[in-house]
Order: structure tokens, then C-alpha cells, then sequence
């Protein structure tokens, strides 16, 4: 039995194998075999609904510095915005009525926003959009920390843990920061009742395929709710400015093996893929994925919260997302205005 049948019947893959299996991505009758099988699978749970998310992204101010980062705290040319309580409701309700039900709420680690101010912001998004969901993405923090957000109405966190391999993290991140922390913080979310979002980049500086095996292994571990996976693409401003960008063709590859290992796993068609294929969302969906994030972010900062280079979403893109409703549309999935909760059994 070739690796991707054997991933295809359910059977475990170790972890060499994994590598052996992702080797294979340019094989195009593979790639095929098992797009149409997380065709098959994603239907089986979600149908052909395609989930929007209101991406908010409310501050790029960030404590870390994170090497491949363009919003990284040791970048001195990124132009520091920080969004008021105010500007996220008028993001929140300007995406309600364009038929949001979820919310995003992505930023740097902001020392400005104290457990007090940030757990006031989800109850005040709570209190108003009582049938949304709220997510959280900004960063490490502590349990109580955790706890109290959850409380405050939070139901969903995302927090790529970039790679499993500890070698690998510590040349993408400063001194201080640890993949130990990394998942402790991802397995503490899981405790407290979180739909968690684990994820990493595709083509990262120095990554291999026996890494992202690993990834894979550890997403089979963590059994989260969410994966984000995306091309890495450079930013001028980072030690990886002359990096090569990650493969397209290998991350919709991903998107299969991800869709097939976590058959109810809610999986993005993300921005940076977008950015890397004009085609790249349309493509993810026709890989297994089921999620894509619009930007509802104020226009004016879109462009300052740059992760990396040509950022799409910068410039009004689909305003307000009702074009790339439409290609969602044309590309056979059906855009729907819902929660999009995670579903641990398939469509009834």
C-alpha cells in the first residue's frame, strides 16, 4: 500500500513516513487522489459551506521580535497603530451587517491591552453581538489570563505554533521565547475550553520536510479545532528579506493531508496564500479548506499591519469581501452567515 492510501484509509503514518509522503507533493496523480478525497471528507462535515471570519487586526504594536516578522518589535520603520474600544465595535457592527457571526480579533502582543482592557473588549463585543463568536489571536499568555478571556465570552484562540522542532523555532525566534511555552500555552487553551487554532508557515527559513512531518505530528497530538497553514513570503525588513517564499503547490498539498488526518478540523484558506496565487483562496477550498478571514479591518491601517511583503487586503480588497464572496461562489462553494462552529460529526 503506497503512503497516501495508507493516510487515506485511516491507518497511522510515523513520522518518517509523513516525510516520505510529503516528498512526493509534485507527484500531480497524488495531489489529485487526495484533493479528492478531503473534497470528500470536507463534505461530509461541512458541505459546501464556506465560512467567513471578520478579520479585525486592532494593534501592531508587539513585544517580540520574531524574526520573520515584518511587525516584529525590532523593525524601527513600521508606522504604530493601536485600535480604540470604539473603532473594534464600529468593525464589528460594519461586519454584522454584511452577515459576519464571527469575529477575529489579531494583534502583536500588546503590553497596552492588560487582561482588564482586553477581557472588557470581548464582554463589550459579547454584550452587543450576543450570537458571534469571538476570537482571539494575540499571543502567549497565562492561564488566568486565559481563564478570565474565556469568561469574558471569548469562544475560540488561535495561536500558530509556527514548528513542532525546537531547532527550527529557536532560529526563527528571539532568545526568550520557546516552543516549550508555545505549547503549553495551546494545551492550557484546550483545558479551558477553547476551540484551539494550531498552525505554521510552509517553506519557513531552514525548515525541511522531516519538520514539517513533525508538525504533523503534533497537530495529530494536539487534536485542535483550527489549523492556519500559509506560504512563507519574506519581509524586507527581516533577516529573511532574501529567503525564498514558500510553495504554493506544497501548502495545498497540506491542506489535503491536514484535512484528512483532522477530518472535522476547520481550515483556513488563508490571506498568505491568496497573496502567493491571485487563485490561491479558490484553490485552498478545492484542497479541503472551509474558512476564509476578510479584512475588516479599518482601510487606513490595513497596510501598516504588514506580516510580509504585498500583503493582499491592504487596499479595499473585495469590499468588504462581497468579491471574493462571489469567487467562493464561482469556484462551486456556498459563502454562508454563520457561526461556523467546529463539528466533531459529519452533516445530518
Amino acid at each position: 500500500m503506497d503512503l497516501g492510501e495508507k493516510l487515506i484509509r485511516k491507518s497511522t503514518l510515523t513520522e518518517k513516513e509523513f516525510a516520505e509522503l510529503l516528498g512526493q507533493y509534485q507527484d500531480e496523480g497524488l495531489r489529485k487522489r487526495l484533493a479528492e478525497e478531503a473534497l470528500r471528507i470536507r463534505r461530509l462535515y461541512y458541505g459546501n459551506d464556506v465560512y467567513i471570519r471578520g478579520l479585525i487586526e486592532f494593534t501592531n504594536i508587539c513585544k517580540n521580535n520574531c524574526l520573520y516578522c515584518g511587525i516584529r518589535n525590532g523593525n524601527p520603520h513600521v508606522s504604530r497603530y493601536r485600535l480604540t474600544g470604539e473603532e473594534i465595535l464600529s468593525c464589528c457592527e460594519k461586519g454584522y451587517g454584511l452577515g459576519y457571526r464571527t469575529f477575529v480579533l489579531q494583534g502583536g502582543e500588546d503590553g497596552f491591552f492588560t487582561d482588564e482592557r482586553l477581557t472588557g473588549l470581548v464582554a463589550a463585543i459579547r454584550g452587543k453581538f450576543p450570537d458571534c463568536a469571538i476570537t482571539l489571536s494575540v499571543g502567549e499568555r497565562s492561564y488566568e489570563s486565559y481563564r478570565r478571556l474565556r469568561e469574558a465570552g471569548a469562544d475560540r484562540y488561535l495561536l500558530r505554533h509556527e514548528t513542532a522542532d525546537e531547532g527550527l523555532y529557536g532560529k526563527l525566534h528571539p532568545a526568550g521565547m520557546s516552543l516549550a511555552n508555545r505549547k503549553r500555552c495551546l494545551y492550557d487553551l484546550k483545558r479551558l475550553g477553547y476551540q484551539v487554532g494550531a498552525g505554521f508557515m510552509v517553506g519557513a527559513p531552514g525548515q525541511t520536510m522531516e519538520h514539517l512531518a513533525k508538525d504533523l505530528k503534533f497537530l495529530e497530538e494536539l487534536q485542535p479545532e483550527m489549523v492556519g497553514i500559509g506560504p512563507f513570503i519574506p519581509h524586507h525588513d527581516t533577516q529573511f528579506a532574501k529567503e525564498p517564499a514558500g510553495s504554493v503547490e506544497l501548502t495545498l498539498f497540506l491542506l489535503s493531508v491536514i484535512r484528512i488526518l483532522l477530518p472535522p478540523v476547520l481550515l483556513p484558506a488563508t490571506t498568505a496564500l491568496g497573496t502567493m496565487d491571485p487563485l490561491g483562496r479558490e484553490k485552498g477550498m478545492l484542497a479541503g479548506a472551509n474558512v476564509v478571514m476578510p479584512n475588516l479591518s479599518p482601510e487606513k491601517n490595513r497596510k501598516q499591519y504588514e506580516l510580509y511583503d504585498n500583503k493582499i487586503c491592504t487596499d479595499g480588497e473585495a469590499k468588504e469581501s462581497s468579491s471574493l464572496m462571489r469567487r467562493m461562489e464561482a469556484a462551486g462553494f456556498r459563502v454562508v452567515s454563520a457561526r461556523g462552529d467546529f463539528r466533531s460529526e459529519g452533516k445530518r
